[in-house]
């Protein structure tokens, strides 16, 4: 199935997205509806379970998902650790790794908070948390980056998205300054994987659940440990998985793997990679890079056509490399969680949001099975 092929159907639009045959989805930052084929293969996996041993099928199941995921993000399936939520995988990366006296790490505190308070706790381990200053919401770009690492930084956490400003990050330009810097690069990766080619070339690490723009399930997160780095970024779960334990049997000394799966403690979510194995095909199929050059289409008539209505888009004059499916609204003198209620009500989805200032926005997040008319009925509501 190609991406033509399925705006040009609407037979077939109905039957892979199920969610349009009763509403407009434009929620996809947030969390998104399951295509048909990812239920079906959460629910087929769940009836087999019903009947046999639930892990009988887990190793090919294993196997074959950390497969498409490295596919997904050009790396290594050795590379791939499944974990779950972006939190719980954060988590792990900030208090797996050792710190100097005297280092600080650089964050940006008006991400979401899933990617802030895993670094903001090291500072009770004596690390400076510093916090990357912006010249507007979720703007961040190369040159602030830079200028606000030094020669005790020893890693830099940023999200490849922000999930308000929609403004995307240069994630391959960022990630090769700091690499050659010898400074960390984390990567919450949740709102661009499965929209726009996010590759993991010049980044060390990299989480992301699958229950946004990868339409999976909640849940069915990954993580990417950069092979280089399995053995400064140690483990900080235990169980029969992940350390050596011939026939289940507790041995004197603890042994990791000595891939990825070091960070997988005990047993797995097979319902829920049983639909992020699926989620991943229906991806790939498609192809990132055509899902990515959908997203930009629309934004581009988008953005015009709802500041002709008096709304203003946050970073609507982003270029290319930092443009994103997000669009991100507000107007003067609007009733936003009104207007939130009456598109609700006439079943179409956004997210109501609102920055520290209190400022509130309407974010639309079409994906690329949204068609143009299901937008332009959106923009008429607006």
């Amino acid at each position: 199935m190609t991406l033509p092929e399925l705006l040009a159907n609407e037979d077939l639009r109905r039957h892979e997205f199920p969610v349009v045959q009763e509403r407009i989805f434009l929620g996809h930052a947030g969390v998104c509806p399951l295509p048909r084929r990812v239920a079906d293969a959460i629910a087929a996996t769940a009836q087999r379970g019903a009947r046999n041993d639930q892990e009988h099928e887990v190793a090919p199941l294993l196997k074959h998902t950390r497969g498409l995921a490295a596919q997904l993000l050009a790396a290594k399936p050795e590379e791939i650790a499944f974990v779950g939520p972006t939190s719980l995988a954060l988590s792990m990366v900030a208090a797996g790794l050792s710190f100097r006296k005297g280092s600080n790490i650089l964050i940006y505190h008006d991400d979401f908070p899933s990617n802030v308070y895993p670094w903001m706790a090291l500072a009770d381990r004596g690390v400076e948390v510093r916090f990357l200053n912006t010249r507007d919401l979720g703007r961040i770009r190369r040159i602030d980056v830079l200028g606000q690492i030094d020669e005790q930084t020893r890693l830099v956490a940023l999200t490849s998205c922000h999930y308000l400003s929609g403004f995307r990050l240069e994630l391959e330009a960022i990630g090769r300054e700091l690499s050659q810097r010898g400074i960390l690069f984390c990567v919450d990766g949740i709102q661009t994987l499965g929209a726009f080619p996010t590759t993991v070339e010049h980044v060390d690490f990299l989480a992301a659940d699958s229950h946004k723009w990868l339409l999976g399930p909640c849940g069915a997160g990954l993580l990417y440990v950069r092979q280089s780095r399995l053995d400064t970024l140690h483990p900080v779960v235990y169980g029969w998985h992940n350390v050596r334990s011939p026939n289940y049997i507790p041995e004197e000394n603890i042994v990791f793997r000595q891939d990825a799966r070091r960070y997988e403690a005990g047993s797995h979510s097979i319902i829920g990679l049983a639909g992020l194995s699926a989620a991943l095909e229906l991806l790939l199929e498609i192809g990132i890079d055509a899902i990515g050059r959908e997203l930009l289409r629309k934004r581009a008539w988008l953005v015009p056509a709802l500041q002709t209505k008096g709304w203003t888009v946050l970073n609507a004059d982003a270029a290319i490399p930092n443009a994103s499916g997000i669009l991100t609204i507000h107007r003067p003198d609007t009733d936003l969680p009104a207007l939130h209620q009456r598109l609700t009500d006439a079943h179409i989805v956004t997210s109501l949001r609102s920055d520290r200032a209190g400022q509130r926005y309407l974010r639309l997040s079409p994906h690329f099975y949204n068609t143009d008319a299901e937008l332009h009925r959106t923009l008429e509501l607006l």
